[in-house]
């Protein structure tokens, strides 16, 4: 699991007919220290409607597949929360109500 940054959607014209419905997302894995942009990217499915510029929660591997959405799908990462605040050493790193939009 990691905290990572939605970049944009991907869209696909052709898929397998398992797949329809399900959202795709690029992620950006962030650190978790200063909120930094890392070099790691993933394509996620997003499970709770996240938009660009939000700091997500992603699972991969067999835990992506374990939801109702995405149970026998060929699926190694879904985003399923959109993070609120974070901290580390009672410092707060990120709180979503404080950033302007």
């Amino acid at each position: 699991m990691f905290i990572g940054e939605v970049l944009g959607a991907v869209v696909t014209t052709r898929k397998t007919d398992n797949m329809d419905g399900l959202p795709l997302r690029i992620v950006r894995k962030v650190t978790t220290e200063a909120a930094d942009a890392t070099e790691t990217y993933t394509v996620a499915v997003d499970a709770v409607g996240a938009s660009v510029g939000e700091y997500v929660l992603v699972s991969s591997g067999s835990s992506a597949r374990q939801t109702t959405q995405t149970d026998a799908r060929p699926v190694d990462a879904i985003i399923f929360a959109i993070v609120d605040t974070w901290n580390v050493d009672n410092r707060v790193i990120y709180d979503k109500a404080a950033v302007k939009t």
